[in-house]
């Protein structure tokens, strides 16, 4: 018989980590009657006929009593919406249930709502899994949505999404080899923008409104009354140069005022202007998503927080209410 060799359990851990699963919720009821819940990531398929499942949990949990006299239990598979819901269940000795609205199911086994989805399962086997008791469940009830599920590798939270196909119908411009192909973050990123934009431009025209003062007036709307130097610093990324020249054409134009402190603002006319075009944009984001989905948006807004995150240069934080000095 081979020997196994002896494994760092830290190390050994984190490659099993590399291996990506759903996030789950295992409830239950214990013997009082009082729901139980955990976070798990060894959900599994056993069978489809019969429909079986498989999970398992440490045999040091405070749960385990629960689910090794209880009869039935359910395995709800999160949506990306639910991290929150997963760090509540992995944390032990707090009220997990008492802000959650539950629904009713074909057992008293907590029902929660709003999961990728749910299996309500009979327990029809429990088998000792080393420092795991591991429960092999037939599937008395199922149900599933179109929310996208929460993943978990390498000890983090991840998003899924279908695998893009190449922008470009010529082979070789998806790949990495040559010095410029459409894999390059910033063609990519870039063109992204400009279609976008492309959107919109006839409106922005039809204003008057040129990309440094859409920009201007965007950041208005969220901070009202900033000075010269914050709304220059603001846009800094954009390489535009907002001077009080630019500032002041706005100003002619009517639609920005300043006040005795220096300070800019949406006129009425201003407020008008742009929030026309911002609903312009959210008409055309609408009908990206329809075409794209609102699971790929959201992965997408994700990387590009991450990608901001990982570029920003110091930029002043737009939704950040300023410090008074």
């Amino acid at each position: 018989m081979d020997t196994p060799q002896h494994f760092d359990p830290k190390d050994f851990r984190q490659a099993l980590g590399m291996f990506a699963t759903g996030v789950t919720i295992v409830t239950t009821r214990a013997g009082d009657g009082s729901p139980v819940g955990v976070t798990a990531n060894s959900f599994n398929s056993v069978s489809i006929d019969p429909p079986l499942v498989l999970w398992s949990l440490a045999k040091n949990a405070r749960s385990l009593d629960a689910f090794t006299t209880g009869e039935h239990w359910n395995v709800h598979i999160l949506s990306q919406e639910q991290e929150a819901l997963s760090n509540l269940f992995a944390r032990a000795g707090e009220d997990k249930f008492g802000q959650q609205q539950l629904e009713p199911g074909v057992s008293d086994a907590p029902l929660l709502p709003g999961c990728s989805a749910r299996f309500q399962c009979k327990t029809m086997f429990q088998y000792d899994g080393g420092d795991h008791i591991i429960f092999v469940g037939q599937v008395l009830s199922y149900d599933r949505t179109q929310r996208l599920p929460l993943l978990y590798v390498t000890g983090q939270y991840a998003l899924a999404s279908r695998k893009a196909l190449a922008v470009s119908t010529e082979a070789q411009a998806d790949t990495a080899d040559s010095l410029y192909s459409e894999n390059l973050l910033g063609y990519l990123l870039g063109r992204a923008h400009y279609q976008f934009l492309g959107g919109i431009r006839a409106l922005l025209n039809e204003r008057g409104l040129s990309d440094a003062d859409f920009f201007v007036l965007s950041l208005l709307s969220v901070r009202d009354s900033m000075a010269g130097a914050d709304i220059a610093a603001h846009i800094a990324y954009t390489g535009i140069d907002v001077g009080a020249v630019l500032l002041q054409q706005l100003c002619d134009r009517g639609l920005l005022q300043k006040n005795e402190h220096a300070a800019y603002s949406l006129t009425d006319s201003g407020r008008d202007s742009i929030l026309h075009v911002i609903a312009a944009a959210k008409a055309e984001e609408a009908d990206v998503l329809e075409r794209m989905g609102e699971a790929e948006a959201a992965l997408l807004r994700n990387l590009l927080k991450q990608f901001i995150r990982a570029t920003d240069p110091g930029l002043p934080k737009l939704w950040t209410a300023p410090v008074a000095s």
